[in-house]
């Protein structure tokens, strides 16, 4: 097994805690926090692949303004439930923290060359490439997506306001 697939289990297992965490925790500001770890391990996995035009607007724009739009959400649908809980979640965060920051400097640090041939070549993940397919072939699910969230979000401050 060579170090990269070491790299590659761990991060995978960092990502599946951190999902688990989503979805188990009671707390709905631990399940969004653990959302921002899970999307950053992503985000990781994304800069072993060679691609850090990917990895970077994936910490940017999901684990940043999603993220943020996500916690404003949260905060005004449920304002008296946001209490903060010293004990197991911050230690936990610690770890976490500790271990993305090995991972990533794991990955820095890796100049072997992508196995995946794919990867290999120059456009995988440029900027050029990117925009190419986002905006030719999967124009239609990038604004499907971008109205959804709207809604989503429309939806969340019609509640929030019918309530009081």
């Amino acid at each position: 097994m060579t170090g990269s697939e070491i790299l590659f289990f761990i991060l995978a297992a960092l990502a599946v805690v951190a999902a688990l965490l989503v979805v188990f925790q009671r707390n709905v500001v631990h399940c969004a926090m653990a959302l921002v770890a899970a999307l950053f391990v992503i985000a990781i996995l994304f800069f072993t692949l060679h691609a850090p035009m990917v990895g970077a607007l994936q910490i940017l724009v999901y684990a940043g303004a999603i993220m943020v739009l996500f916690l404003f959400v949260i905060m005004l649908l449920n304002p008296t439930a946001l209490e903060v809980r010293r004990g197991l979640w911050w230690s936990f965060g610690g770890v976490m923290a500790l271990l993305l920051a090995g991972a990533l400097a794991a990955v820095t640090t890796n100049d072997l060359p992508p196995a995946d041939p794919v990867a290999a070549t120059e456009l995988f993940g440029s900027p050029e490439t990117l925009a190419q397919s986002l905006f030719t072939e999967f124009v239609l699910p990038f604004e499907i997506a971008s109205v959804l969230l709207l809604v989503a979000m429309v939806g969340a401050v019609v509640l929030a306001k019918r309530e009081r």
